[in-house]
């Protein structure tokens, strides 16, 4: 039997087959990005999302035909245990090159606290441009992203490294033979910030402002970290509140400027039940530079099930010469912009206290004046703040919180399967529209057209 539908013929059997079909889908999507649905819990916590359009390339264990990084680009790769991957640099005698890798264990994994991730650039002898970053997972043993950092800078009298010419960028996993062999996946950035017109202060400074803000004022505001660099939720100063799950990462971000100090403590809130134990490294809280360099964090807080807080000891503000420390805590904060912090909480929470949500506490303060920054020879398109703050910078920052949806950003680390399978549903949307455009206006029950991003964080 065949019925009538807005002028066209449509068999019923088809219509009927046609919304299953796409009752199928949204039910696999809902099912894949954590959505509400009637038969189907929320999926687990994504690891990281990495940066949207980064672009796929495979390094290799030789020099020889390492693939190159382009400067403002964004790449993909992974890295086996124990592994070395080199990449190619192709620099001049003028910019600062800073290269950041990301490595993205698997949920669930085994890791041993020297398991850990270092990244070196070379010359064209192999000696190191600089110190390199090392990051391990240290007492905080459970799987997360672990972000290390080099840097080839161009530094006055340098004997090395201060020419134009072709560099290497090495990245190491270190793996104990205890741990899952699993490749993790990586992220790999190559920023680059001008040179100088001319030499500055050489020296770092051995003492700046050491006081703790006071207690923040306003009452507490909700925002939700993102789950990567990409995607990080900006703070301004304050007190902020967060639910995080174990096993989970989240990511925010502050505008820190040239002459600005930061502060940040986290607070993870007491657990409910009643539940009785003590977790080591129960949380690891860190600060990243605009580089993606670590700054400074704890990673052993002893939770006993009752409200623990740690806090950032007292950092240098932001200037240029701060570069030329080796230590981690002044050295990190020789770039204005955005500062990134991350939290993690141990899975072993959820054993020991349930699964569920936690509450967390951050207050974040940036104290001190905005001061004018180095004299660049150019523009710099990576690093700083522009003139109008924060916001400006926020608004035009491509696949940001602002850039994309939280939906879309999950649909974005779901991966390729699940990728085709909404390529499927979005195939029968569209032959379902065509259907209601050849038909006209759309009839009783048709689903409308008022479906948006949802609103911001």
């Amino acid at each position: 039997m065949r019925r009538q539908h807005g002028g066209e013929r449509w068999p019923a059997s088809g219509r009927g087959r046609l919304r299953v079909l796409v009752g199928g889908m949204a039910a696999v999507l809902c099912a894949a990005v954590g959505l509400p649905g009637q038969t189907f819990a929320a999926a687990a916590p994504v690891p990281y999302v990495f940066a949207e359009g980064a672009e796929r390339v495979r390094a290799t264990s030789s020099t020889a035909d390492a693939p190159p990084l382009v400067a403002g680009h964004t790449y993909r790769d992974s890295i086996g245990p124990d592994e070395k991957r080199y990449y190619r640099l192709d620099l001049d005698a003028r910019t600062n090159a800073h290269v950041s890798a990301v490595g993205v264990p698997k949920p669930g994994a085994d890791v041993h606290y020297a398991d850990g991730l270092k990244v070196s650039v070379l010359d064209a002898s192999s000696h190191p441009c600089d110190q390199g970053q090392t990051r391990n997972f240290g007492s905080a043993t459970y799987p997360r992203p672990l972000s290390a950092t080099a840097a080839r800078l161009i530094e006055p009298d340098a004997r090395r490294c201060g020419t134009a010419g072709v560099y290497y960028v090495l990245v190491q996993r270190t793996t104990r033979a205890s741990s899952s062999r699993e490749a993790w996946e990586l992220e790999i950035r190559h920023q680059a910030e001008p040179g100088l017109k001319k030499a500055g202060p050489t020296e770092a400074p051995r003492s700046w402002p050491s006081a703790s803000p006071g207690p923040p004022t306003g009452g507490a505001r909700k925002r939700h970290g993102g789950t990567g660099f990409n995607d990080a939720s900006t703070l301004a100063g304050g007190e902020w509140r967060d639910e995080i799950t174990p096993g989970q990462t989240l990511f925010y971000r502050v505008p820190v400027d040239w002459g600005q100090q930061i502060h940040a403590d986290v607070g993870l809130h007491n657990a409910e039940g009643g539940r009785k134990g003590i977790v080591g490294g129960a949380l690891a809280f860190s600060l990243h530079n605009p580089a993606r360099t670590f700054v400074a964090g704890h990673h052993s807080m002893l939770y006993d099930g009752e409200l623990k807080t740690v806090s950032l000891d007292p950092l240098p503000p932001v200037a240029y010469e701060n570069r030329f420390d080796s230590s981690d805590r002044v050295g990190g904060m020789r770039l204005a912009g955005w500062y990134y912090l991350r939290v993690t909480l141990s899975p072993e929470v959820g054993t020991v206290f349930g699964d569920g949500a936690y509450g967390v506490t951050l207050r974040v303060a940036v104290q001190g004046s905005r001061k004018a920054g180095p004299a660049y020879a150019a523009a710099s398109r990576e690093f700083g703040l522009p003139g109008k703050g924060p916001q400006a910078v926020d608004k035009a920052r491509p696949g940001g919180q602002d850039g994309r949806s939280g939906v879309m950003r999950v649909v974005a680390a779901v991966g390729i399967g699940t990728g085709s399978v909404l390529v499927l549903g979005l195939g029968v949307w569209t032959l379902l529209a065509r259907r209601r455009a050849g038909a006209g206006a759309a009839g009783p029950g048709s689903m409308g057209s008022g479906y948006g991003a949802p609103p911001g964080r």
